[in-house]
């Protein structure tokens, strides 16, 4: 009896650990952060990522002064999709991570982690924010 229960927690254990390892790489390079409106998808550094409204899936209408503005979440030469997490092309060439083929950005008036200064900014930009598991 006392080695089934041990190995009945050891299962527990090691599927565990292995759950919560499978929910941290959901989210990649992404993370989600504690804010005052709850818990929201950020950039690598901790910032809260955003959608744009305007945007067409798979196409980011947000260049030039725009983007100086909300700098598109860069996803390197190397970088690869995952789960709802694509990559599409700028304009100018550059690869921007897409939640579900919605281009991602972060903003200028976020100046630390737990920002969120960037919500519903003129009705159009949108904090990406995370569903409890």
């Amino acid at each position: 009896m006392r080695s089934a229960l041990a190995v009945t927690a050891l299962a527990v254990a090691i599927l565990g650990t292995g759950v919560e390892a499978a929910r941290a790489e959901d989210y990649g390079i992404f993370k989600v952060q504690e804010t005052r409106l709850g818990k929201v998808l950020a950039d690598p550094n901790g910032m809260t990522v955003y959608t744009y409204a305007k945007d067409q899936k798979g196409k980011s209408l947000c260049n030039g002064e725009c983007a100086a503005k909300w700098p598109p979440v860069r996803a390197a030469d190397d970088a690869k999709p995952f789960g709802d997490y694509s990559i599409i092309v700028r304009d100018d060439g550059t690869r921007q991570w897409a939640d579900e083929d919605r281009p991602l950005y972060t903003c200028v008036k976020d100046t630390k982690p737990g920002d969120v200064n960037g919500d519903f900014v003129n009705g159009v930009w949108h904090a990406e924010k995370e569903e409890d598991d």
